[in-house]
């Protein structure tokens, strides 16, 4: 995983600003009808948090000091809301869809294989730390 590979493709991503979290819900709840009660009838202040966790995400993505601590958290917190491990594969696969889709022809296997690599270590410890391992 390319951490450098990752801030550049997601710094290009985020200039799409709330598009990014308003495709990833789409995509999420096109796939996943059952998922939408899990979430308030209004999005926006949901959209707004997941674009801060993802920004926050990609900017500790090289520093699994302060990184690790702060998925803790974020994994409890969903951990709270109701949201099991079961959840997370269906997640990754929507993030992954929104990030092809604004990253244009930008867009490469190993920038895939990064993200779902990436993915992979963020879901993992927030379930850990929702002690749902």
């Amino acid at each position: 995983m390319d951490p450098q590979r990752l801030k550049g493709n997601f710094a290009q991503v985020a200039t799409h600003g709330m598009d990014v979290a308003e495709y990833f819900y789409a995509d999420l709840f096109q796939r996943n009808p059952q998922y939408r009660p899990l979430f308030p009838a209004s999005m926006a202040r949901q959209q707004e948090v997941l674009l801060g966790a993802l920004v926050q995400i990609v900017s500790l993505v090289d520093d699994p000091e302060q990184l690790v601590p702060y998925l803790e958290e974020l994994g409890r917190t969903h951990g709270g809301f109701g949201v099991t491990a079961q959840h997370y594969p269906e997640v990754g696969t929507s993030l992954v869809s929104t990030l092809k889709h604004f990253s244009g022809d930008d867009w490469s296997a190993e920038l895939e294989k990064d993200w779902v690599e990436a993915y992979g270590v963020v879901a993992g410890v927030m379930v850990k730390a929702a002690g749902q391992n």
